[in-house]
């Protein structure tokens, strides 16, 4: 047996998982097709994150959150929606069960960077890099990972955590239910001439979605989702078009506001595999599931799913218990899986309602916001749904040390 454990993807879920196991005495192995020198420094890919105060916890615990300091994240003290041209706008604060913030804005390479500098110096991990899994094969005792460059990584237990369109779950034959909503999601920065407070707005414009985020300073992120089909000719547009483009359709609510980034533009999929888990093998992050990002769920469920799995698998190598055991694996999938399904079908029913312009589909979801404005017991719902107060499960892992690579 080469090690304990292996996981296929460096990215936050699979990075996650392995620190989640410091101090536990199982050997780990990541198996990742970018060079360590791309994951020990992520570049900058547009995509900014929000977190929920679950989130953040587990961050905390793992070393994380501290990484990535007060000048790598803002603080979300309002969200506001708003439905096409209507003035009425829903509107969320904290609640009491929280603290005075609803979470916060952090970018994606800054917690891929926090998770890997805290995994590099982990004693019990390492990382096989620029090289791509050709095929997963399991028995009874073992699941053996092959590389394509002729290695072959014997574990326990596989965990896949590459990406929404993971090969290695459709190696081991698990389905997944994938929605293609047709849209493309174009993110990018911008310097704004008012400040912003703070407040998250999503804006329901007829055939767009426009959602300004807080970052630190004068800055904002913003995200606009759009059919496929108008991918070029927003891409396309320059700069001066795109800034006056913008600053109307969100109303000048903050004055001018310039891009002040590259634009990225990302397929809208969403993916919800049928089955987290085989014969030692388990699914984590978007490999399990991939949200549309309009709950700002996707990282999140990913991270909370990865502390569940972890939080048995530390429980069954404590007890000298096989970590790879069914039992343990199907433990896993029924917890992940009450919470993915339902949020995942919610979300989509959301962006069903809000991305429909048909005049009836417009009265009810003005409707809809207004009932969930004036009826406080489905606006607390609502807003801890996109809070997650709950606690980590996990103990605080032990301080780490040097990883090897190889």
């Amino acid at each position: 047996m080469d090690q304990d454990i292996t996981i296929v993807g460096a990215g936050p879920a699979g990075l996650g998982f392995a620190r989640m196991l410091a101090g536990s005495g199982l050997s780990v192995a990541i198996v990742d097709r970018q060079s360590i020198a791309r994951i020990s420094a992520p570049a900058f890919d547009g995509r900014d994150i929000a977190l929920t105060h679950q989130s953040i916890r587990i961050l905390e615990h793992l070393g994380a959150w501290d990484r990535i300091g007060d000048t790598g994240r803002s603080a979300i003290r309002e969200a506001r929606v708003q439905d096409g041209t209507s003035p009425y706008t829903l509107e969320f604060a904290p609640g009491p069960d929280t603290s005075d913030v609803l979470g916060y804005i952090v970018s994606n390479h800054l917690i891929r960077k926090a998770l890997y500098d805290e995994v590099r110096d982990l004693d019990n991990v390492t990382f096989v890099t620029d090289a791509s899994v050709s095929d997963v094969r399991n028995n009874a005792q073992a699941a053996t990972v092959f590389l394509d460059d002729g290695r072959a990584l014997s574990s326990r237990l596989v965990i896949a955590a590459d990406s929404r369109y993971s090969d290695t779950r459709r190696m081991m034959g698990i389905p997944a239910e994938m929605h293609d909503f047709g849209r493309v999601c174009i993110v990018c920065r911008a310097n704004i001439e008012r400040p912003h407070d703070g407040i998250a707005f999503e804006c329901f414009h007829y055939g767009r979605t426009l959602a300004v985020l807080p970052l630190v300073g004068d800055l904002v992120s913003v995200v606009i989702t759009a059919p496929m089909d108008q991918r070029g000719a927003i891409m396309d547009l320059d700069q001066a078009a795109f800034d006056a483009d913008l600053q109307l359709r969100f109303g000048d609510r903050l004055g001018r506001m310039e891009l002040a980034s590259e634009r990225y533009a990302y397929p809208l999929v969403g993916v919800h595999a049928a089955r987290f888990q085989a014969r030692r093998f388990a699914l984590v992050g978007d490999a399990a599931v991939g949200m549309h990002p309009v709950t700002a769920h996707g990282f999140n469920l990913g991270l909370s799913g990865a502390e569940i799995l972890a939080g048995e698998v530390l429980s069954a190598a404590r007890q000298e218990q096989d970590i790879g055991a069914s039992e343990l694996l199907r433990r896993y999938e029924s917890r992940h899986m009450r919470k993915t399904r339902p949020m995942y079908r919610g979300t989509n029913e959301i962006v069903r309602l809000f991305t429909d312009d048909r005049l009836p589909v417009r009265l009810a979801r003005q409707a809809v916001l207004r009932m969930s404005n004036n009826l406080p017991p489905v606006k607390r719902i609502i807003r801890n749904l996109l809070t997650e107060p709950g606690r980590p499960r996990l103990p605080r892992p032990p301080l780490p040390r040097r990883a090897t690579n190889r």
